[in-house]
């Protein structure tokens, strides 16, 4: 039989780049370079950043664009998801654009949820989760706190059907469809389209207190301020 490696390399193909979705790339961070500009830091999640690009960043709905990118310290012409990446914009300050906004493409820009329907699941909480409940949601790069404003139904966990409609409140071990309103502008996707923008965690009292995907979002209405 063939050895390990070649049942690896004959077995094993990677999983292929979402290059053909729209660009998502979550800020991890931004700098201002002397005699560069501002340079946004973060990971190609879906899609293609080619320099002369121009981008938008969401929630602040700022253009900008793409001048030059790096990898690791070297100019590349063009990113993909996977990678790592600084790019100088033209056209945008530091103070246009922090860690948690997503740049994309200005034909597709990036989701801002107005509201959200996530499926959730409770994994610590002392007492009970009820409507207006509003623990910091963890998505992507963002952190934005995110009230319930109502749960929907309560699921079995390991079939995900529904066991209740309208729960007064979820418990510790509890699955469920709730609806959240963030409480400042925050991108959130849906979990079907770009999961990697689509899960989350809440976090309360220095703790997770559950985990979730997006089923819906409601987009807001968010002016793009075309330069």
């Amino acid at each position: 039989g063939p050895t390990l490696v070649e049942a690896l390399d004959n077995y094993i193909h990677p999983p292929k780049k979402p290059v053909d979705k729209p660009l998502r790339i979550p800020i991890q961070n931004v700098y201002t370079i002397p005699g560069v500009g501002t340079v946004p830091v973060g990971r190609v999640e879906t899609g293609v950043l080619k320099v002369g690009d121009k981008v938008v960043f969401m929630p602040p709905g700022v253009v900008g664009e793409v001048r030059s990118i790096e990898m690791h310290h070297q100019p590349i012409q063009q990113a993909e998801p996977g990678d790592n990446i600084g790019f100088n914009v033209r056209g945008i300050s530091k103070r246009d654009i922090k860690r948690g906004d997503v740049a994309g493409h200005p034909d597709n820009p990036p989701t801002v949820a107005e509201e959200f329907t996530a499926r959730i699941f409770i994994i610590w909480h002392p007492s009970a989760v009820t409507v207006g409940y509003s623990p910091v949601i963890h998505a992507h790069t963002a952190s934005v706190a995110a009230r319930i404003t109502e749960i929907q139904a309560k699921l079995d966990p390991r079939t995900g059907q529904v066991v209740e409609k309208n729960p007064q409140f979820l418990k510790m071990g509890d699955a469920a469809i709730v609806k959240f309103k963030p409480i400042k502008p925050m991108v959130i996707e849906k979990y079907s389209e770009f999961p990697q923008l689509g899960r989350f965690a809440m976090r309360d009292m220095g703790k997770t207190v559950g985990i979730g995907v997006v089923m819906e979002v409601k987009p807001a209405k968010v002016e793009i301020k075309k330069k």
